[in-house]
């Protein structure tokens, strides 16, 4: 049951009126625990200061005597403005006030007043924002401000919620476990809550804050496991009995060893497809680090199992290339891997939909062709989805429901901390592949400005005779007149004309499919020497050939999709290079670049990426996943997000939780969520 205290009106509050009601619900607070979880944005700081350490035009808060009678004088429409003499220290100074005619029959000499306004020390004036006669209260010294919307005004709004705390004191039910309490010596709830709103001091307002983002991430942890669990036990898939000694062959069969992280996420996906219950997990490995091998592990697996496995992509180009690698490496074992895009029509996608229905097809490799109607499989058991944060979530699940309840597993190229992973994506298990393949060199990476351009060009050239390859990447398309950037059309152009004998080419995405692949059709079979992009190319494409990654006006990328893109070279024998060109400005863009030339682990990378943008920033807004926090910061607040995620695991567990009447407050807020009525996440 939820507490009835929670589900009380805002109407309730004395002096909340109809159309107060009315302003805070287009603020979404209908009740009374809405408004106690509307949390202020920032404070206003009116805690006093000694004018003798206060710089020339700083805001400043003082209290003082007043020293003279106020002077008013009236100009244009209405307007006003007094000046009175105020001694606070062994300053006197003159406060100016506009446009608050009545504090001129209020203000005597002998009375206290604070004031907080600009300070302009050379003619000791300070001219006032706020005026308060007496001293303030405690807890209006850090004043609360918060986003208001309709004719509510911040001061409107602190007062309905101060008579919101006084009115019900009792409101503010304790859901934490009393070992946490202890253990991390957390601030009672509903301090926790009076402190967040009108803090006594700073101390105090910090504690309330830690109290209460734990509290935040601690709910969330629980019910994703929750979600799991329940995911669990709803979702039983068809246990596989996975024929191990023909795996264990495969697996000696390639040509070269498996690194330890491998092996360990091998373990870890092969548990999950022996069990009961089906797989849920997410596997992230930086570039090169040998994801698509474990998922070829994973699909011959299916098989020996008498399954079918589908890999779907985000492009033809890496559909392909992934259907070429798996036959490639399936061939000694004969089983029949076959490729569905949307090029292949007419009798041909005919006669492969029948084999894939009769179960001829073992294995297949698609585009977001693969979740049409018409593609039916006869015992799906295995579904792997490559940069699964290129798909949206209605495509993944379309895919997932070509059978009942396959195994499903994620991979992404996009590494973020384990205990952030783990939470980002909810009922997923997270394996991470956190080791590169021995053997590899090291891409070198330089920094240049771009008068540098011509060294640039030379060092591409000399590249070019021994028969390597280059990409070029450009922000834009075309030319524009609101951005000072390089556009790919420009720059094709220019090097075209300097890189005379050498085939360039252009590519972006207004090219259509078809374009698109054929330029990379080109590029991969070294029938072109440069290739001049957009972004386009960041995901998966493999030319080994390729040696150089020029990228233009660089610092306008963020780390992550700067590795991605120096991910594109450096996959053959002959030592690759990486050049940002960017002039960086800014000190943010210059601390990119400097992490860029030294820094070459992604999980690295993306970790310092994640505090220069923010999560909402690095993941983006329509597939990031990320919950709405009210206080949390999933990356600033990363150390109580995994002590909050380590509580939750073990609670969760605990038969204690589901029945002492002790977590019934706890269970009472889970289940506001709808956390106890399932759904499965994606």
């Amino acid at each position: 049951m939820i507490p009835v205290q929670n589900r009380i009106p805002v109407r309730e509050i004395q002096g909340v009126g109809e159309a107060a009601a009315d302003d805070l619900k287009q603020m979404d607070i209908v009740t009374l625990d809405d408004l106690l979880g509307y949390f202020p944005y920032r404070y206003d700081n009116y805690e006093p200061r000694d004018l003798a350490g206060v710089k020339d035009e700083t805001h400043v808060t003082v209290i003082g005597k007043v020293q003279s009678v106020p002077v008013l004088t009236f100009y244009a429409k209405k307007r006003s403005r007094l000046s009175v003499r105020l001694l606070t220290g062994r300053y006197l100074i003159k406060v100016i006030a506009f446009n608050r005619p009545y504090l001129k029959r209020r203000l005597k000499p002998g009375d206290t007043l604070t004031v907080s306004g600009k300070w302009e020390r050379h003619r000791a004036v300070l001219t006032a924002s706020e005026c308060h006669i007496g001293v303030p209260k405690r807890d209006e010294v850090i004043a609360p401000v918060y986003p208001v919307k309709g004719n509510l005004t911040v001061k409107r709004m602190r007062k309905i919620v101060r008579q919101a705390i006084r009115q019900f004191p009792n409101a503010i039910e304790e859901i934490l476990p009393k070992p946490v309490l202890t253990g991390y010596r957390l601030m009672g709830r509903g301090e926790a809550v009076r402190q967040i709103h009108f803090p006594t001091e700073r101390e105090k307002l910090h504690q309330a804050r830690r109290r209460l983002v734990y509290e935040e991430l601690f709910l969330y942890e629980l019910k994703m496991q929750v979600y799991k669990q329940k995911e669990r036990q709803s979702v039983l898939g068809k246990k596989m009995i996975i024929d191990r000694q023909r795996l264990n062959a495969f697996i000696r069969a390639l040509d070269f060893s498996l690194t330890k992280a491998q092996k360990l996420v091998i373990d870890e996906i092969l548990g999950d497809m022996s069990a009961d219950y089906a797989m849920n997990r997410l596997l992230q490995g930086d570039v090169g680090s040998g994801k698509t091998v474990v998922a070829a592990i994973a699909l011959f697996a299916a098989v020996t199992a008498g399954c079918q496995g589908a890999l779907m992509a985000p492009t033809e180009i890496l559909a392909a290339q992934h259907a070429e690698s798996l036959k490639k490496m399936f061939a000694p074992f004969s089983i029949n891997v076959s490729l569905l895009t949307g090029s292949i029509r007419g009798k041909r996608r005919n006669q492969l939909l029948e084999e894939l229905k009769e179960g001829d097809i073992q294995i297949l490799v698609g585009t977001h062709a693969l979740i049409q109607d018409e593609v039916i499989f006869r015992r799906l058991g295995l579904v792997v989805t490559d940069e699964q944060h290129r798909f949206g979530v209605v495509q993944r699940r379309r895919l997932r429901s070509k059978a009942e309840d396959p195994n499903v597993l994620y991979m992404t190229a996009t590494p973020i901390p384990r205990t952030l992973a783990l939470s980002i994506y909810g009922d997923m298990d997270v394996s991470t592949i956190d080791e590169l393949p021995g053997g590899r060199k090291p891409i070198r990476t330089y920094w240049v400005r771009h008068e540098m351009m011509g060294r640039v060009i030379h060092f591409m050239q000399e590249e070019l005779k021994r028969g390597r390859q280059a990409y070029v990447i450009c922000p834009l398309i075309e030319e524009s007149e609101q951005l000072d950037v390089q556009n790919a059309i420009n720059v094709h152009a220019r090097l075209t004309e300097a890189l005379s004998g050498s085939s360039v080419g252009l590519m972006h995405g207004r090219l259509t499919p078809d374009e698109k692949e054929a330029v990379m059709a080109d590029f991969k079979n070294n029938r072109m020497d440069v290739l001049v992009s957009t972004t386009v190319v960041e995901v998966g494409v493999n030319v080994p050939n390729a040696t150089l990654m020029v990228i233009y006006d660089a610092d306008r990328f963020g780390l992550a999709q700067l590795h991605q893109l120096r991910g594109r070279v450096g996959r053959g024998t002959a030592q690759s290079y990486c050049v940002l060109i960017a002039d960086a400005r800014s000190d943010v863009a210059r601390e990119k670049m400097k992490l860029m030339t030294e820094i070459s682990d992604g999980f690295k990378l993306s970790a310092y990426d994640l505090k220069l943008r923010g999560p909402g920033d690095f993941f983006g807004k329509k597939q990031s996943g990320l919950p709405a926090f009210k206080l949390a910061d999933m990356v600033h607040d990363y150390r109580t997000l995994a002590a909050a995620r380590k509580d939750a695991v073990r609670l969760a567990g605990s038969s204690r939780f589901w029945k002492d009447a002790a977590y019934l407050p706890l269970r009472s807020k889970l289940e506001e969520s709808g956390v106890f009525e399932h759904r499965r996440l994606d």
